[in-house]
């Protein structure tokens, strides 16, 4: 367990969400963690401490002016206490403060005398998530190295709906575990693309497939277990983002080819999982095409090769891809897998009922050079968690990239 023995700041802040962190305390401690949570004045107002101070031991503390508390300079103390800290609920007032450098209360300052990592579990109305000021915050303090677990889409306690749900108590925990560290993928940068894309015809037509994002997003979800950086490019789909990954929306083929482009010199390892359009009309009709004829011809042009643009880099990620084929499975993943030039791919008969597009299961078969394996059909974040497995072993095998090393050194300088 990735959490036992560890020792976590849970900081909640003033939201109806706090209720929930009740049940996050809980269960961070059944996952052997030791929990010292800190409240703002706000969040006591929704919450007791003597809740929290039931739920994980410990009293809680609540004041920089502690008498008690600070007379051994109580707010140093936690924050070289901390392995970890996580504030959840997050709000936009403390977002702000955060992004802004104050300490004008217990919680802001020991994250900023800590040195553990922080991560922010957002809650708040939808509008106050897409404000652009809570947008360039959250850009500020993830530049800085701060995570952010969420938000989700849903329903909210105002009565209405849309993204900044605070994610549920198990998915934080089970967030929580890549922070630490340990992961075989830890210190590596992974880059993922998912979903479909969307060609337009005119302003309310496009092409497109039948690709729900389920298994780049799982995959995206499994890296960051796995302790990986995560960068998600996805096309458009009704997903959650996952537990501490970034994610870059696009539409067309050519925006998800300049995005990946424009981080794939970055990244260790880039996992092509995006059903892209292979054509898009040549020409896009600026008003809608109106029912003339009995029939109408669109022409189609070639869209970027993004996945073999990527494995002729020099030098490159480990890149895997994927093939959705409907017969000759084999012959025509292999042949991918050598024409495009890629260290491993995963090939899925897509014709079958009840797995691949726009189903919650799947069964893959994995190809690299001089080798291969089966995954069964199961549940998609089950088989992307294997395949992150086999895919980190693989890497492993590789000399880093230049950036991978560089970072290594650092780590190894710093502890040293």
């Amino acid at each position: 367990m990735q959490l036992l023995g560890r020792q976590i700041v849970l900081g909640i802040t003033g939201g109806i969400a706090a209720y929930k962190a009740a049940d996050l305390t809980r269960r961070l401690r059944e996952a052997g963690a030791g929990v010292q949570v800190v409240m703002t004045g706000a969040a006591a107002r929704f919450v007791t401490p003597l809740t929290f101070q039931a739920l994980s031991g410990r009293p809680v503390r609540d004041s920089l002016w502690d008498r008690q508390a600070e007379a051994a300079m109580g707010h140093m103390e936690l924050a070289r206490w901390a392995q970890a800290v996580l504030v959840a609920p997050a709000s936009a007032d403390f977002i702000a403060r955060l992004a802004q450098g104050r300490a004008d209360g217990l919680l802001t300052t020991l994250c900023l005398a800590t040195r553990a990592p922080i991560a922010l579990a957002p809650a708040m109305n939808h509008a106050m998530w897409t404000h652009p000021a809570t947008r360039d915050n959250v850009a500020t303090l993830q530049a800085r190295g701060v995570r952010l677990f969420g938000p989700a889409c849903g329903s909210q306690a105002c009565g209405e709906s849309g993204a900044g749900r605070m994610l549920e108590p198990a998915q934080l925990v089970e967030a929580l575990g890549p922070l630490l560290g340990g992961g075989a993928l830890q210190g590596l940068r992974v880059l993922v693309t998912a979903g479909p894309t969307r060609e337009p015809i005119d302003p309310v037509r496009f092409l497109s497939n039948r690709s729900s994002g389920r298994m780049g997003f799982a995959l995206a979800q499994a890296a960051a277990e796995a302790g990986a950086e995560v960068t998600l490019v996805s096309g458009p789909v009704a997903l959650t983002t996952p537990p501490g990954v970034q994610r870059v929306e696009v539409e067309t083929a050519e925006q998800m080819h300049q995005a990946v482009l424009e981080r794939a010199g970055h990244s260790d390892i880039f996992i092509a999982n995006a059903a892209v359009a292979d054509y898009r009309p040549r020409h896009r009709a600026g008003h809608k095409i109106k029912k003339t004829g009995a029939a109408l011809s669109l022409e189609l042009v070639r869209t970027p090769d993004i996945v073999t643009e990527v494995a002729a880099r020099r030098p490159r990620p480990f890149v895997l891809g994927f093939a959705a084929e409907t017969r000759e499975l084999e012959a025509h993943a292999l042949a991918k897998l050598d024409a495009k030039g890629l260290d491993m791919i995963a090939a899925n008969p897509v014709g079958r009922p009840g797995q691949g597009f726009d189903s919650p299961d799947n069964a893959l078969e994995l190809f690299w050079p001089g080798g291969r394996q089966s995954l069964p059909k199961a549940a998609k974040i089950q088989l992307a968690r294997e395949l992150i497995a086999l895919l980190a072993r693989h890497h492993a095998q590789r000399d880093p990239s230049p950036h991978a090393r560089e970072r290594t050194h650092r780590r190894t300088q710093d502890t040293g």
